[in-house]
């Protein structure tokens, strides 16, 4: 199985709960990959419409899957944008599961996002902090919320994420 993470809008892939994430999943007998965002490797602070992240995202991880991937079951994720996108693409990417970190359900603008994690088909997992100023999402047919002391960074609450993570990597 191979687990492939992307990163918020203003972090890159060494955010604390990416770290935790990997780790859990190397843990597991999981093979990770992190991707760095063309804009973030362009020098870029700012990401584009997500039309464009999100076509990145999939040219690159059916490059993986291609490649260093090929013939390993997928699952796909990331914190806060890069677990939009994650959500926005499984279908596209022939995901088997999503994880999301820090979820941002509300946006700046006060509008809702959840369609975006109702439109997934397959195993979701949320891990949210219950200070996310962001919100937390509810549970759904396919989608586990885990919730754990922590606010929108996931700084804290190493031990909660990772179990969280743990288990639904088991599940799968």
């Amino acid at each position: 199985m191979a687990l492939v993470l992307g990163h918020g809008a203003g972090g890159g892939v060494a955010a604390p709960d990416l770290v935790v994430a990997t780790e859990t999943a190397l843990a597991a007998g999981v093979t990770v990959a992190l991707v760095e965002q063309p804009y973030r490797i362009a020098g870029r602070r700012s990401p584009p419409p997500a039309p464009r992240l999100d076509e990145a995202w999939i040219a690159v991880v059916k490059q993986l899957a291609a490649g260093p991937l090929a013939g390993l079951p997928l699952l796909v994720g990331g914190r806060s944008s890069g677990a939009r996108v994650a959500c926005r693409t499984a279908d596209a990417t022939g995901a088997r599961g999503v994880l999301c970190l820090a979820f941002p359900l509300i946006a700046p603008s006060g509008a809702s996002r959840l369609a975006e994690l109702d439109a997934v088909r397959v195993p979701t997992l949320v891990v949210q902090g219950t200070r996310d100023r962001f919100g937390m999402p509810p549970s759904g047919p396919q989608r586990a919320v885990v919730e754990v002391s922590a606010d929108h960074a996931l700084k804290s609450d190493r031990a909660a994420i990772a179990a969280a993570i743990a288990g639904w990597l088991a599940a799968r």
